[in-house]
């Protein structure tokens, strides 16, 4: 599965990926790009809540929780 392009709420947990492109727009577009979701970040998926909703990942060094609907919104490619 290394270089498949698909969208981080894919991504299996314990998988890393780095970012192609944001999809996101407006403020949820803002909220990730403060976020420090550029192009090129590399992100680790860590592990989901008892709910499957939020995730969470690794990135820059800090573990952030996003939900579903806002992590299809990026895309990635995987590298593992």
């Amino acid at each position: 599965m290394k270089n498949t392009i698909l969208n981080l709420n894919k991504v299996k947990i314990n998988k890393k990926c780095i970012v192609c492109s944001l999809i996101a727009q407006g403020n949820e577009r803002r909220r990730l790009l403060d976020l420090g979701i550029v192009q090129g970040t590399k992100i680790e998926i860590l592990g989901k809540s008892l709910s499957g909703d939020p995730m969470s990942y690794l990135i820059r060094g800090i573990v952030i929780a996003l939900r579903s609907e806002c992590a299809k919104k990026i895309i990635v490619k995987s590298l593992d």
